[in-house]
């Protein structure tokens, strides 16, 4: 007489044609279906999921770890079906953005000239190429304000904590999600050593997302960038060169496409960063170089703030990179914020 198998198989919901199949290592029966001719063992306990391993995004299942790199951990998913890949960073990849490292004054308080002077030194200090003798000389000749350089020089870089909690204040009310994000570094000086600037761009409004100065040029940097400006948007697709640096960084990004420009022949080009890096020289030659790691993180933290919320742009029907991405202020708070369009 044939022995009766009160069960079913989960997948296939067959329910006689199944055997004894041994016992698993908890010694707990087994059975294996004649149909499909999977396995399973009805009395042991699911597979709890380790607590530091992540769920897919798409289907949410459990994940395994694939493969463990020096900057990056690989993760896959259980489930066949699913087969989706996840790059998660390590913690020591990730390091502080020199973007958060700036110092000097929040405030104009305790100032000794008027705060219209202060601002007409640092407009143009940023947005044209006059350097501190001249602010100097145009101050004392047009307005009668006798200015020392070294006083104009102490402004253009004091005021970057200013400036930079404005841009936190209206970053959050703007839309960045657009096509493609661009990515590049240049090179500065600072007291005769090279020093890599790294920077994201909004393909759509011109908007730099975030920098980060740093003396190495590495994957670790390129993580560092990209865990600042992820929470700002979700583009479709990061655009850069073809340095190897980028390629682990970006497939941390989930859903986005990486696209790496070979030559200036393509349908898609970084012309537009490109075009930014161009600016920037012609503002940073006139410099000469920086004198420390500290003034140069500060001077290019307001020539990126000048940059964004300040100078107007042809490609842009005269509007800044803020206002292309839905930046409409009163007339009352822009007062309110000084140098703000």
């Amino acid at each position: 007489m044939a022995k009766l198998y009160q069960l079913s198989y989960p997948k296939c919901n067959n329910k006689t044609d199944f055997y004894r199949y041994g016992k698993d290592a908890h010694g707990h029966q087994k059975y294996r279906c004649k149909k499909c001719g999977h396995q399973w063992a009805t009395e042991t306990p699911p597979k709890e999921r380790h607590p530091n391993y992540p769920s897919c995004p798409v289907c949410g299942k459990a994940t395994f770890l694939h493969h463990d790199r020096e900057h990056y951990s690989n993760y896959r998913y259980c489930d066949k079906k699913c087969n989706h890949s996840l790059f998660v960073p390590k913690p020591t990849a990730v390091s502080v953005p020199s973007m958060s490292k700036l110092f000097g004054k929040t405030d104009f308080k305790r100032m000794r000239y008027p705060v219209h002077v202060i601002l007409m030194a640092l407009s143009m200090f940023y947005l044209g190429k006059n350097s501190f003798r001249n602010i100097a000389l145009i101050l004392r000749t047009v307005m009668n304000v006798q200015v020392s350089h070294t006083t104009i020089s102490n402004w253009c870089t004091r005021f970057a904590p200013l400036f930079q909690n404005i841009a936190i204040q209206l970053i959050p009310t703007l839309n960045f999600n657009s096509d493609e994000w661009h990515a590049d570094e240049t090179v500065v000086k600072i007291q005769g050593e090279k020093y890599y600037l790294w920077l994201i761009l909004d393909s759509e409004t011109r908007f730099v997302l975030g920098f980060h100065l740093d003396r190495h040029r590495d994957s670790p940097q390129a993580f560092t960038i990209l865990e600042v400006v992820k929470p700002m948007g979700a583009p479709q697709a990061i655009v850069s060169d073809r340095y190897f640096a980028y390629q682990m960084p970006v497939k941390t990004l989930h859903g986005v496409q990486h696209i790496r420009v070979e030559s200036f022949h393509d349908d898609i080009t970084n012309n537009l960063i490109e075009c930014f890096n161009k600016q920037f020289k012609a503002w940073y030659k006139t410099k000469q170089g920086f004198s420390s790691f500290a003034s140069a993180n500060n001077l290019i933290s307001m020539f990126i703030f000048f940059y964004k919320f300040v100078r107007p742009h042809s490609a842009l029907n005269g509007l800044t990179p803020a206002q292309c991405a839905g930046l409409h202020l009163s007339k009352k708070r822009k007062r309110e914020l000084l140098l703000v369009a």
